[in-house]
């Protein structure tokens, strides 16, 4: 049986098959013993976006992953969390980790300074702001209107009730756990109540640059 580790945009964790391009965490919230996730969320305002494969470590997913004299066992480390890509993880609120995606995680803040005037912004000030507009954390999802999307930078996700969409070269691209459909004309949301999921944070990075990561489905 699946693990519950899967991210959907909105930020929730499901129990799917499939996992994604990358993984990530926010904190420990998981007992290792039964590998399931415990009544909390997240344990801390860092939440981050890592890379699947890194200098060779191999993790046991929501097992006993913290080190002790250098070898991985005992306590419960981070739980890893799955996203199908990183326009996925950036709307569930996440961001690039300093550790194992320094030059992106670099690139992510600097252009979060670059849109908010701050000299020398640190990724703390990045986490405070994102965990008082994610939805998973009690954020609220501001409406948008259907004109709207136009102004809104490719790698943006917005939702019509449970449906996600990822808006890119002006089209809407359905959202799943396995990947995107195709590319359909924006008109098709008209009528339709429609959330912002990306946040505003998030939103402002994206308009001064940054490029995310899309699953290949969003290719085709």
């Amino acid at each position: 049986m699946p693990l519950q580790n899967r991210v959907d945009p909105f930020g929730a964790i499901h129990a799917v098959p499939e996992r994604g391009l990358f993984t990530g965490n926010r904190g420990i919230i998981h007992d290792p013993e039964t590998k399931t996730l415990k009544k909390k969320r997240w344990a801390l305002p860092a939440w981050i976006i890592c890379v699947c494969k890194f200098r060779n470590v191999r993790r046991e997913p929501m097992g006993r992953n913290r080190k002790s004299d250098d070898h991985l066992g005992g306590k419960a480390g981070w739980t890893e969390l799955f996203f199908l890509d990183e326009v996925t993880a950036l709307a569930a609120g996440h961001r690039p980790c300093f550790y194992c995606q320094r030059e992106r995680a670099k690139d992510f803040v600097g252009r979060f300074g670059e849109a908010f005037g701050i000299a020398e912004p640190r990724a703390p000030q990045v986490d405070k702001r994102l965990h008082k507009e994610r939805l998973a954390s009690g954020g609220k999802p501001p409406i948008v209107a259907l004109e709207e999307l136009a102004g809104l930078p490719d790698g943006a996700m917005v939702a019509d009730g449970g449906n996600a969409y990822a808006l890119r070269g002006g089209k809407a691209l359905c959202w799943s756990f396995a990947g995107y459909g195709p590319p359909a004309d924006v008109g098709l949301l008209e009528g339709k109540t429609l959330s912002l999921l990306t946040p505003a944070t998030t939103l402002a990075v994206l308009r001064h640059g940054f490029r995310p990561v899309w699953h290949p489905s969003a290719e085709a």
